[in-house]
């Protein structure tokens, strides 16, 4: 049973992939679900609200966060790409989100980092929390900044933030990498149900997994916050293989831990 701790829960990006999965999950974290994206994606129904913004947009921003009382982040650019919207959505945009909750009082948000942030360390490596960011392009540079952004706010300000490096949160696992990365859309939101409920969450940084048999993460910094993955990319492992082939362990995609990633671009500005 999830425990209702919040009366209106914000969650952004709520037009995107991840963000139409958890619509309906995150009703049962509170009494009024407040989405917002850039654009509009439709009608409000039965305990939602939608506030437009663009995040870039400071006083936009302002208007979406007052009156939360705690933010699921998952608004801004998701994939590698040009600087200059990285910059205003990932980088000015999640400042803008941090000024907000500072002004309005919010204490808890969960933000939605990612497994980029490390993507260039070895798929032979196994990780903690701990190790040094080694982000693999501008968007995994932008979800390192916003690591750190988190973190000041904590230590001067007391906002408390998960950092969830979201792994690959599809359906089912598309390609080998996927095994080790995969993160059911369920999991994700049992994930985000114990950072919005854990007592004391502190500034944490979770990695976004279930419960894979092959995996490059150690999440044992974050049991305090009391994820308990259900679900495993195991039982697709079969039909992984069959329709895969076997990597080429010379190519830097199967080499590092960020996958395509570590080859795309250079995109510019």
């Amino acid at each position: 049973m999830t425990i209702k701790v919040h009366h209106r829960l914000l969650l952004t990006g709520a037009a995107g992939g991840l963000g139409t999965a958890l619509r309906e999950r995150l009703k049962t974290n509170c009494d009024i679900l407040r989405l917002s994206d850039r654009q509009n994606f439709g009608p409000a129904s039965g305990g939602e609200e939608i506030m437009l913004a663009d995040l870039a947009d400071a006083q936009a921003v302002d208007a979406m966060v007052s009156g939360s009382d705690a933010i699921v982040h998952l608004g801004g650019v998701s994939v590698e790409g040009p600087f200059g919207p990285i910059l205003q959505a990932n980088i000015l945009g999640l400042y803008n989100l941090y000024e907000a909750a500072r002004q309005h009082g919010v204490k808890r948000v969960v933000f939605a980092s990612s497994n980029h942030v490390t993507g260039f360390y070895r798929q032979d490596e196994t990780i903690t929390a701990d190790h040094p960011a080694r982000p693999d392009g501008l968007y995994g540079l932008s979800k390192a900044f916003g690591e750190d952004l988190s973190r000041l706010y904590f230590d001067r300000y007391g906002i408390e933030t998960a950092c969830v490096r979201i792994g690959s949160s599809f359906p089912e696992p598309k390609d080998r990498r996927m095994l080790a990365t995969w993160l059911s859309f369920d999991d994700l939101h049992r994930l985000i149900t114990a950072c919005l409920t854990t007592p004391v969450l502190g500034h944490s940084i979770v990695f976004g997994m279930s419960d894979n048999a092959v995996t490059w993460w150690d999440n044992s910094r974050a049991r305090h916050i009391g994820y308990v993955p259900q679900d495993t990319s195991d039982i697709f492992r079969d039909a992984v293989y069959a329709r895969t082939s076997s990597p080429d362990l010379k190519d830097p995609v199967a080499q590092f831990q960020g996958g395509g990633f570590v080859v795309a671009g250079p995109f510019g500005y």
